[in-house]
């Protein structure tokens, strides 16, 4: 019986070819590309220097760690609220009292599994397949990616210096005037460029936004790093803004992958409905560690004075090895640099610098496929002691 069964299934009609969905065919995440490239280098034993991932080099600090022990020692790690755990909410919402003086109910915080899971759950609440929001180039990738695979059309529209690399009402009015747009995508400070908005350009923003009926979106997962002044939340200057952020960057959580959300009032059920039967939950074990994380500022802010010193020592030495032109770097901790005067394929020149020098660095294709062949994106989120040696790798190279 059993060899019968086995002919049949060998013999029957064979079925079309199967073939992934349209949806799935975005572009690749380039520095994930790296960073398998570099893992590769060092287990063939090269050296590499990794500034190709926006990750801190510092671990989670000591209160998340405990906090999470303290939780798997109770023993049982079970399913939380869709919306999260109501400490935690609570919480985030203490934190926007005590660091912008702005008053968020803790019904419209949303925990979310990172930051990219605060993305597919509110693009799916706020956006039908086929609408377009406008998002700036340079800028992470991921938006353009989750926004292609959800069906939504991604408008990217060119920041340049005269605008501080940021967004404005007036580039959104020209391009809901073209084809309008549902929403609007904001980042400060900005991936890959490290540049950040002022309060007045967030407000000319969300005025616009206001005026053309769009839902404003502010991507604030690098507040807390910045250096010559602090970041503005959206909602000091738009109550109804949806702010994404996460515990990622600032706190050192990447792995645990936990964030949030503040959301209208509007959006509130509607997200809970799609994490319910997204995500069902936060990981509980993450949850819990977040909270503590807000009792961490003292190991925190220590790691944030050695991304400044890194930073310091990058603007200081980059235009020295022959890499002087970038973008202002007021916050996050990466630097954008024009590398046109050596290449016009960030990508083939970044890899030979992986190759040559065993720096892993992010070709600015990744964030701007219009004008990303000329950029390349460095992150000083390691140690001062990478920086250093990078800084001689690079200028080495670019000397050869």
């Amino acid at each position: 019986m059993a060899d019968t069964a086995k002919h049949t299934l060998s013999t029957g009609a064979r079925r079309p070819a199967l073939r992934p969905a349209a949806r799935s065919a975005v572009e690749p995440f380039l520095a994930m590309d790296v960073l398998s490239a570099a893992n590769a280098k060092e287990a063939g034993g090269g050296s590499v220097l990794h500034m190709e991932v926006g990750q801190p080099g510092a671990p989670a600090p000591r209160a998340v760690t405990e906090a999470a022990a303290a939780a798997l020692a109770r023993g049982r790690i079970g399913y939380t609220e869709a919306l999260g755990l109501p400490s935690l909410r609570e919480r985030i919402a203490r934190h926007y009292r005590d660091a912008y003086g702005v008053s968020v109910p803790a019904e419209r915080i949303v925990v979310t599994t990172g930051s990219s899971g605060g993305f597919i759950l509110s693009f799916l609440a706020m956006f039908d397949a086929g609408d377009r929001v406008a998002i700036s180039a340079p800028g992470y990738p991921a938006y353009r990616n989750t926004l292609k695979a959800l069906g939504i059309e991604p408008v990217e529209i060119e920041t340049s210096a005269a605008t501080g690399w940021s967004l404005t009402g007036e580039a959104i009015r020209a391009a809901h005037a073209q084809k309008p747009l549902r929403g609007v995508l904001a980042m400060s400070p900005a991936n890959p460029s490290g540049t950040m908005m002022s309060q007045a350009g967030l407000a000319d923003l969300g005025r616009a936004c206001e005026e053309l009926g769009l839902w404003f979106v502010s991507d604030e997962i690098y507040h807390g790093l910045t250096y010559e002044r602090p970041a503005e939340t959206a909602l000091s200057v738009d109550p109804d803004a949806v702010v994404i952020n996460s515990f990622s960057k600032y706190y050192c959580m990447t792995g645990w992958r936990v964030g949030w959300m503040v959301v209208p009032e509007v959006l509130v059920r509607p997200i809970e409905r799609l994490a319910q039967s997204l995500f069902i939950s936060v990981p509980y074990l993450s949850q819990i560690a977040a909270e503590a994380a807000f009792s961490a500022t003292d190991e925190l802010e220590a790691v944030k004075a050695g991304y400044a010193r890194n930073r310091a020592l990058l603007l200081q030495d980059l235009p020295r090895i022959g890499l002087p032109d970038f973008l202002p770097v007021d916050g996050a901790f990466y630097v954008y640099v024009d590398v046109g005067r050596y290449t016009n394929d960030s990508m083939a020149f970044c890899r030979r610098i992986l190759d040559e020098t065993g720096v892993a660095v992010t070709p600015g294709l990744d964030f701007d496929p219009a004008r990303g062949s000329r950029y390349m994106r460095l992150s000083f989120a390691g140690t001062e002691e990478t920086c250093r040696e990078a800084v001689k790798r690079l200028g080495g190279f670019l000397k050869g």
